[in-house]
């Protein structure tokens, strides 16, 4: 008896082993039938491949900027640089896909890659320079000094020490007004600024000229007033990740092309009544 004992379990150990060793050869990590499959990836598309692949552009914008990404009566997503971004997207043979983002977390999208290019009027900085690439400048604003219109205290960004300032967290123009002592009050954009500014709740805003020219021109009774400038003019551009170089270089194209044939300032003077790339 001890002897078929043993018999039997040796003979399903065999069994056991087969098996396992069935198993293994099946296996990934040992080849077997995966052995056939490529051991590496075909070569990747550059970025704009992909993107024409795709067959859209994704953009991010804020859609709270005017007069550069806002929505209009209508509700309609538009802006200066919401029409040059649908413009450089049909040069490109794709079609744009708009994701709003507000302002504070525009970069953090683009780390995600949510977006393949953000338009909204980003200025080009050395910091963010180190870690985003730009496309060639198409627009060209200051940054100004807005006040209530019964306002005789602030009259330069020197005085707003100590006052409190409308601005988004991580724009320039919060920095300015950093630089200068103001108090921050977090906004999500111009006009959330301006409004708190009629309100009475802040006393000041550091903002772009431009958008204040395009308030006025829609709002001439609108009790704000520009007492302050600054003197260099801030040069913004489209966003990419680093590393998108053929995008890039696309877009750069449809930007210079767009210019040479002057749908550029058509635009440009749509919303400004001036060429503002210059």
């Amino acid at each position: 008896m001890k002897k078929i004992s043993l018999t039997i379990v040796l003979l399903l150990t065999l069994v056991m082993a087969a098996a396992c060793g069935n198993n293994n050869a099946n296996s990934p990590a040992t080849g077997g039938n995966a052995a056939a499959e490529p051991t590496t990836a075909p070569a990747g598309q550059n970025s704009l491949e992909a993107v024409k692949a795709s067959g859209k552009l994704r953009i991010g914008t804020e859609g709270t900027y005017a007069p550069f990404t806002y929505h209009d009566a209508d509700g309609k997503l538009t802006g200066f640089d919401v029409e040059i971004a649908e413009e450089v997207t049909k040069r490109l043979g794709v079609k744009p896909e708009f994701i709003e983002t507000q302002w504070d977390g525009i970069f953090a999208g683009m780390d995600a890659k949510r977006f393949d290019v953000i338009f909204n009027e980003v200025s080009i900085t050395d910091e963010r320079k180190v870690k985003y690439d730009f496309s060639d400048p198409y627009i060209v604003s200051k940054a100004v000094l807005i006040v209530p219109e019964d306002n005789e205290d602030i009259k330069t960004f020197a005085d707003l020490k100590g006052k409190k300032a409308g601005q988004s967290l991580t724009s320039n123009l919060g920095k300015i007004a950093t630089d200068n002592g103001a108090e921050i009050v977090s906004t999500e954009g111009f006009n959330q600024a301006i409004d708190l500014l009629l309100s009475g709740r802040i006393d000041a805003t550091v903002n772009d000229g431009l958008s204040f020219l395009d308030l006025k021109k829609q709002k001439p009774d609108v009790k704000i007033k520009q007492v302050d400038e600054i003197a260099e003019g801030s040069h913004s551009a489209a966003v990419f990740l680093k590393g998108n170089d053929e995008l890039v270089q696309a877009v750069n194209e449809a930007l210079a092309a767009m210019k040479s044939d002057g749908t550029y300032l058509k635009i440009s003077e749509k919303y400004f009544g001036a060429d503002v790339s210059k």
